[in-house]
């Protein structure tokens, strides 16, 4: 088990930790316990986990970012008050990115604040919403629109649980992976290219995204954390430098959320896979990101996730970009790369150039559509 320490809570990694779930709770004098899950994590990794954690009621929401409203949490908060919880309570967030964002946000709210500990489930969820410290619903259509700052008192990553998920939720939690060797690590980033990690044919999926074996696996998720711990250590409130963390998300996040209102929604990852790529030209046009990164960024990311076009009408997605939160005087905000490795905050984009990067998006997938 490996054990990374942040400034408010440690974050256990390794299959083996949870035999230190047990001892965590019984430490802590809680008065109930509870357990939020959707009906996958409920049926595939609880029954893991039942004997390491004392006695407790489990609350059960629905699966995907549809749950992820005000009436999910309603039903949360109805939970824990017709069952007495107190608040020497604690919630146990069992599953990925909805999960941990729902549950912390009813927590951290339930009586002015009760105790959470995430122990996430998906790929998306380890490599990354699981640590941080950012709880949060959707509202109004508008993704993560009502949320709080408030910290898990444990994070328990078990990378035996990813074997659960199918290729499509895998590659999903991916494109963080992606994005924190885009921003922060330049090596991480080739790492991360190599056949050792990725190579489609010859391995099963499980072994191209995540390799199980402890090596390789968890020195993905490991140093995901490690990067994202860093970050959030020096900014936990998101003034500064952790808006880097938000590269590929103010495109990604709008074209998550019109694709909500389809009958073929994306999940987060692939929405900000979409994002990067569209964000990629931007840091072309506005931080000078040399033309051969572009086109190495984007030819990977397109390789992998291979990506549909954005037919949303531009004017609507635009409108959802301007409810970002980072945005400030009315200016859409990006994080944008001014090379591999680097990423700068703050930089404002016209419409017409947000346009034509979505434009370059679809153009750069005809040639994979003709099957050249």
């Amino acid at each position: 088990m490996e054990t990374i320490s942040t400034e408010q809570y440690p974050v256990y990694i390794g299959n083996d930790s949870v035999d230190k779930l047990n001892e965590f709770l019984s430490g802590r004098d809680y008065t109930s316990v509870f357990i939020l899950a959707d009906e996958n994590t409920k049926k595939h990794c609880l029954p893991k986990l039942k004997k390491e954690i004392p006695l407790h009621k489990i609350i059960q929401i629905k699966s995907g970012e549809k749950s992820k409203n005000i009436r999910t949490c309603e039903k949360i908060w109805k939970e824990l008050s017709t069952q007495n919880s107190d608040r020497k309570s604690v919630l146990v967030n069992l599953g990925g990115g909805v999960i941990s964002d729902i549950g912390g946000f009813a927590a951290s709210t339930y009586k002015r604040g009760i105790d959470f500990i995430n122990i996430p489930t998906t790929l998306l969820a380890q490599a990354d919403a699981s640590v941080g410290g950012k709880t949060g619903i959707d509202f109004m259509n508008f993704k993560n629109q009502i949320g709080t700052f408030s910290f898990p008192k444990a994070v328990f990553v078990i990378p035996d649980f990813l074997k659960t998920l199918n290729k499509r939720e895998l590659l999903s939690g991916f494109s963080e992976v992606i994005k924190h060797g885009l921003i922060a690590d330049r090596d991480y980033w080739k790492k991360i290219k190599t056949p050792l990690f990725l190579s489609p044919k010859e391995r099963g999926l499980h072994a191209q995204v995540l390799p199980f074996g402890e090596d390789l696996g968890g020195v993905i998720i490991s140093r995901s954390i490690e990067i994202k711990n860093k970050i959030v250590t020096a900014d936990p409130y998101e003034n500064g430098v952790r808006k880097i963390l938000n590269f590929g998300h103010t495109i990604g996040h709008a074209i998550e959320s019109a694709s909500l209102k389809t009958k073929k929604h994306l999940l987060h990852g692939e929405a900000i896979a979409i994002g990067m790529i569209c964000e990629v030209y931007l840091s072309r046009k506005c931080k000078g990101l040399s033309s051969e990164e572009l086109d190495e960024i984007t030819s990977f990311i397109i390789s992998v996730f291979n990506p549909k076009p954005v037919t949303y009408p531009v004017k609507n997605l635009i409108a959802l970009m301007k409810q970002d939160k980072k945005n400030k005087n009315e200016e859409i905000n990006f994080t944008l790369l001014s090379c591999i490795g680097k990423a700068e905050i703050n930089n404002s984009c016209t419409e017409e150039l947000i346009e034509e990067s979505i434009k370059f998006f679809n153009e750069r997938l005809a040639p994979a559509l003709k099957g050249v």
